[in-house]
């Protein structure tokens, strides 16, 4: 999980101060934002009921995923959250909304690695969104960076994670992201950000390169280099040791806690 927080962390600080910088400095201002908290909250649910769904299950699973959001909300209030999210974060009921921005997508990584069946992480990605991007470009953002995670854990080749993802989801990757670079801006739509996303995970040669690729477009740096970095590190399987210091004096500790439980019991590699 960590390879979505580091992330997260290196491209809070290019969020509202977008770069297109491959050499961009690590910021000491750097912290974790929603991102890295929200996929805390998708591993706690996950810890606290990891078992498979089936078709009929999403909902009753739904509602485990939604009360984590919340009440990771309520531990983490400040963190950066869209005014959407907030709203139905603070509310007592539980009503649905169908956003189609890449907050499902941003804590998908998770899943990808705690299932052992791509149709289970399929399952388990939309029943994620149920209740806060129940819109279809909201699961099929969450279902694609779910699905990378596994097919990047399980050791296919990027080209074949790209054929998958792409004929799955009927996403555009084949450009680099140096290519688009130049006149990408920032957009949290799932359609718009989540295949980027994927490309620069696609395009790199190690974690760090995956992250930079990231935060580089100009984009939404944090949540890009989120998804970018949770696919890496399962594909990689190695974060360097700097950023790994850089990264963890910013993160809370109950989140890392949660993180390192989580990669006890489902990330062993």
């Amino acid at each position: 999980m960590f390879g979505a927080f580091y992330g997260d962390v290196i491209g809070s600080e290019y969020e509202n101060a977008c770069t297109k910088d491959y050499d961009f400095p690590l910021k000491r201002e750097s912290h974790f934002t929603d991102d890295s908290v929200m996929t805390a909250a998708v591993c706690r649910a996950i810890l606290n009921n990891g078992e498979n769904i089936g078709r009929f299950g999403i909902r009753k699973r739904a509602f485990e995923y939604a009360a984590q959001y919340k009440q990771y909300y309520s531990r983490y209030p400040h963190a950066g959250y869209g005014s959407m999210f907030s709203r139905w974060a603070k509310e007592k009921s539980l009503r649905r909304q169908f956003s189609y921005a890449n907050g499902g997508a941003m804590r998908a990584v998770p899943i990808g690695y705690a299932y052992d069946d791509i149709e289970q992480v399929m399952l388990q990605a939309k029943a994620s969104c149920y209740y806060t991007h129940a819109h279809r470009e909201g699961i099929r953002g969450a279902q694609a960076v779910a699905c990378a995670v596994f097919l990047a854990r399980h050791g296919e080749s990027k080209e074949h994670i790209r054929k998958f993802i792409s004929e799955k989801f009927r996403y555009d990757l084949d450009y680099t992201a140096e290519q688009i670079r130049p006149e990408y801006s920032f957009d949290s739509s799932c359609e718009y950000s989540v295949p980027p996303s994927i490309v620069c995970f696609l395009d790199s040669a190690d974690y760090e390169s995956a992250v930079r690729n990231a935060v580089s477009l100009g984009g939404d740096a944090d949540t890009m280099a989120c998804i970018a970095g949770g696919i890496a590190e399962a594909y990689y399987k190695n974060i360097p040791e700097e950023i790994r210091r850089f990264c963890d004096s910013r993160i809370d500790i109950s989140l890392k806690e949660t993180a390192r439980e989580f990669d006890l019991r489902y990330n062993n590699t």
